[in-house]
């Protein structure tokens, strides 16, 4: 690792150092001793709190990497669950690789790669913005599309379905198959919402 992050600074000019923390360590006081300054990170890897990791960030890196940006960082490979599955080890290198790729490209919004968690949970709000679509546009005066319901009702499903449900995938990775299942999910949903009066009415008439 001390090879990979020399040649990365001297590849980049980004200074990246890894600090395990223990009892009796010296903390944060290593800032000094490796000469950080604006343009330098200090990953801490300490497993005495709740997180993992943390990171100590220049300023010059917050013009690449909003704030935000570092919070995802923390909580996607520092949180206790990718430790235990993944180790100590495979957090501290993840978190670095996806810093690396973010500095080599000028800069991210947000942290690259979607994990499996955050995606089923934009496949749920598509789904759902499916169901608000189709529930707005069910059949009402005898018309066959309540078009002006979508439309007022756009908002909510909007937000659903587009904001939450496709933006955090398009922006952590080029793949198709999630986006296509996520449209899958807010089709299906909506198919689900607008035939439900037709099929309650048919369960109705037969009994």
């Amino acid at each position: 690792m001390d090879k990979d992050l020399d040649q990365f600074e001297a590849e980049t000019g980004w200074k990246l150092r890894v600090l395990t923390q223990f009892d009796r360590t010296p903390g944060r006081a290593v800032k000094d001793f490796w000469n950080l300054d604006d343009r330098s990170v200090l990953l801490v890897a300490d497993p005495r709190g709740g997180n993992l990791l943390g990171f100590s960030v220049g300023d010059a890196l917050y013009d690449l990497l909003p704030r935000t940006f570092w919070i995802e960082l923390q909580t996607r490979y520092g949180n206790q669950f990718y430790v235990r599955e993944n180790g100590e080890d495979a957090s501290i290198i993840d978190a670095l690789d996806s810093l690396k790729l973010c500095l080599r490209q000028g800069g991210c919004q947000v942290v690259p790669g979607l994990p499996r968690e955050q995606w089923i949970l934009t496949l749920i709000t598509s789904t759902i913005g499916g169901l608000v679509f189709g529930f707005a546009a069910q059949p009402r005066q005898g018309t066959g599309f309540s078009w002006q319901w979508a439309l007022i009702f756009s908002p909510l499903w909007g937000i659903l379905f587009i904001a939450f449900g496709i933006g955090p995938v398009v922006t952590r990775t080029a793949e198709w198959l999630p986006l296509v299942r996520n449209f899958a999910g807010f089709a299906l949903g909506a198919l689900v919402a607008y035939l439900s009066p037709m099929l309650n009415s048919s369960s109705t008439s037969e009994t």
